[in-house]
């Protein structure tokens, strides 16, 4: 009456209704593919930033 399928076989449910990845597709969730393109963003940005520094610091 009271039965709940333990959260393995909960899991194992939920994958098998899900569809399949398409080929190249690297992230499943738009969440994670915004945060990792920022990150590569903001450390390309420094780059940039530190070499203009340094740049017109060796003057």
């Amino acid at each position: 009456m009271f039965y709940k399928k333990s959260l393995e076989e909960r899991i194992a449910d939920r994958q098998a209704q899900r569809r399949p990845l398409e080929e190249g597709k690297t992230f499943e969730h738009a969440p994670a593919k915004f945060v990792f393109i920022s990150l590569i963003v903001i450390v390309v940005i420094m780059h940039i930033v530190g070499i203009a520094i340094v740049m017109a610091l060796d003057t």
